[in-house]
């Protein structure tokens, strides 16, 4: 409950309501898709890989800005830096 507790603090919170594994679903299926989130031809199939909703999505990506394991990019794009999308 501490770690919790502590981690709570470094960055922003991991979004509620996610389907378990969501962090590392996410990371996976944006991979999969070449690593950015720019339209809808991105967005649906990461929904799909995943299990979440747009709205989670959108906030997965968020949370990743927040704690640096995605960039934004031009046009409200963001790009996964981590994993497989590590350059």
């Amino acid at each position: 409950m501490v770690a919790l507790v502590a981690l709570a603090g470094c960055g922003a919170p991991v979004p509620q309501d996610l389907p378990a594994g969501a962090s590392e679903n996410f990371d996976a299926a944006v991979a999969s898709i070449g690593c950015e989130l720019r339209n809808e031809r991105d967005y649906l199939p990461v929904e799909l890989q995943t299990g979440m909703s747009r709205e989670q999505t959108v906030a997965m990506a968020q949370h990743k800005m927040a704690t640096k394991d995605a960039v934004p990019l031009d046009g409200g794009a963001v790009r996964l830096v981590t994993g497989s999308c590590a350059q």
